[in-house]
């Protein structure tokens, strides 16, 4: 139980990222305070001056909107993959690094592995 409820906070977090400035300012503040901050509903309710079940309300609506945005529009999903397909390519590419050092010893290979790590690189950032 306590591992869906990381996997769902960690989920939140990174659509809140991605779709965040699609929400209300509250929305966006009381998915900050609650997920990104650690506040307690009730730890909210008492900083904003209203109920704990408003609170619980607005986060429950700005979660469903998160995800409905990412059912929609998939960005987040294609973030991932993209930053997997990525990590995956240095891997070969480490490999190809690996295999030429230690037969070929081709500066030509040597240089396109180089080159292939430092676009992977700045495409991960």
């Amino acid at each position: 139980m306590a591992v869906i409820i990381v996997a769902k906070n960690l989920e939140v977090t990174l659509l809140l990222d991605f779709y965040g400035d699609m929400l209300t300012e509250n929305q966006r503040n009381f998915l900050g305070y609650y997920y990104n901050d650690d506040l307690s509903l009730s730890e909210i309710a008492q900083n904003e001056g209203i109920t704990r079940q408003g609170v619980r309300d607005a986060v429950k609506r700005a979660e469903n909107q998160l995800f409905e945005m990412e059912n929609r529009l998939g960005l987040a999903k294609r973030f991932q993959q993209v930053h997997l397909g990525l990590t995956e390519i240095v891997a070969c590419a480490n490999e190809i690094n690996d295999f030429n050092m230690r037969n070929m010893l081709s500066r030509e290979v040597n240089d396109a592995v180089v080159k292939i790590r430092s676009i992977a690189s700045s495409l991960v950032e």
